[in-house]
């Protein structure tokens, strides 16, 4: 089988060969409509440009990196396939790093992504400060935090509006009836953990609703731990009737602690998740969630390095998306 070359791209699409050199390489004022055509010309064509030759051209890999806390958690899982997704498309590898929040791993990873001469990264991954990702942009490369925000480091950023998410699944509560609420927590390092308990604490204060301390649990972001503080709460004088986890995986630990404890989800506790992801929608009830627009994230976030690389956009873009209530079956009118 005869290997297509860059003539045959041209050829194909109507353009030089400069114009299919500059949709390889990232650079030139070309639409995003016209990249996106030849690239998928490429694509059918099957159309591989030798990467090591235009390596030394562009003095690019056209490899990314990737940090996200765990691989495992289902979020984090869908966000890479989506920037890996992406990437592929536009003719970039990634690399994924899964950094379990640790900042030692955080530190190896980033001095082997800059060994690796990556063009860029997407960092979303929680870290206490910038200083931690310093190196990266002193190596002068492109960054964006994706579903993360961290005002030190100066970088572009795509994420859900966290703050606005607590107060949707505060007004969803009280709508439904519910005045002794709840909320499981992520640790303090996610800032976006933050945002979305304020929004909800917030909201329900402006109801007349305000929650204890002990309402309020700060968890690990595993499952055993969202089950064991959610076992706990429910089991204090003033049971919780209205439960906000923070992510999904606090909200699959939060429903088998309801089970075991005898109680029934939603008729006892209506539980609301954050996040969205193809767990909400295959537990026992399905999960009411404050959804992120996940795939689009990835896109956008891997869209954004790009447009750095080629010059096309200023630095420190930041993209904030509008979550969105998705009611399903674990939540319910008080009785």
């Amino acid at each position: 089988m005869i290997k297509a070359t860059i003539y045959d791209v041209a050829r194909e699409a109507g353009v030089s060969i400069a114009t299919v050199s500059h949709v390889i390489n990232g650079k030139g004022k070309i639409s995003r409509q016209r990249r996106e055509e030849i690239l998928n010309i490429m694509k059918r064509l099957n159309y591989r440009p030798n990467a090591i030759a235009s390596a030394l051209a562009s003095k690019r890999t056209y490899t990314l990196g990737l940090l996200v806390p765990d691989i495992s958690n289902p979020f984090f899982a869908e966000i890479a396939r989506a920037v890996e997704d992406r990437g592929h498309q536009l003719g970039y590898s990634v690399i994924i790093c899964s950094t379990d929040n640790n900042e030692e791993k955080v530190k190896r990873y980033v001095s082997l992504l800059k060994q690796k001469q990556v063009d860029g990264v997407i960092i979303g991954t929680g870290v206490s400060h910038g200083e931690l990702l310093k190196p990266l942009q002193e190596h002068s490369l492109a960054i964006t935090l994706i579903a993360r925000d961290h005002s030190e480091l100066g970088a572009s950023c795509v994420r859900v509006h966290d703050l606005d998410g607590g107060r949707l699944a505060a007004e969803h509560l009280l709508r439904l009836g519910h005045r002794r609420l709840a909320v499981l927590a992520e640790n303090e390092r996610v800032t976006s953990s933050g945002e979305r308990v304020r929004g909800f604490v917030e909201t329900a204060a402006l109801h007349g609703v305000e929650l204890p301390p002990d309402h309020i649990a700060v968890c690990d972001h595993k499952i055993e731990d969202g089950y064991r503080r959610a076992k706990t709460m429910l089991q204090l004088a003033e049971q919780p009737t209205g439960l906000f986890c923070c992510n999904d995986l606090l909200a699959i630990g939060a429903l088998q602690a309801i089970r075991e404890l005898g109680l029934r989800v939603p008729e006892d506790c209506s539980v609301v998740s954050f996040d969205d992801t193809i767990l909400a929608r295959v537990t026992d009830p399905p999960l009411t969630v404050i959804a992120q627009p996940i795939e689009e994230m990835g896109r956008l976030a891997v869209d954004l390095v790009v447009q750095d690389l080629s010059g096309q956009s200023d630095p420190a873009r930041r993209m904030v998306l509008p979550p969105e209530l998705v009611v399903r079956g674990s939540t319910a009118r008080l009785s």
